[in-house]
């Protein structure tokens, strides 16, 4: 699961590279940082809302996970 994050909290922004970056600083060919677009209010929020809940499951699933290799690790050395 390390690194394989499905959602994001900056979904609604792209993640430049260097190169874009650089070009931006020149404005070769214009608009460098697009958003992700949807075609109504409510398909972005409701995207925003899908991704947050999903950032909040992945953290509970993480917590999870730890909690049971602290508890197997107790159970081993008693």
């Amino acid at each position: 699961m390390k690194g394989n994050r499905r959602y994001r909290s900056d979904f609604l922004f792209t993640r430049p590279s260097f190169i874009v970056g650089a070009g931006s600083v020149l404005n070769i060919a214009g608009r460098y940082y697009p958003f992700n677009y949807s075609e109504s209010a409510w398909e972005a929020d409701l995207k925003a809302i899908e991704s947050d809940w999903g950032i909040a499951g992945e953290d509970i699933q993480r917590a999870y996970l730890a909690i049971n290799e602290d508890q197997k690790l107790v159970a081993h050395n008693d």
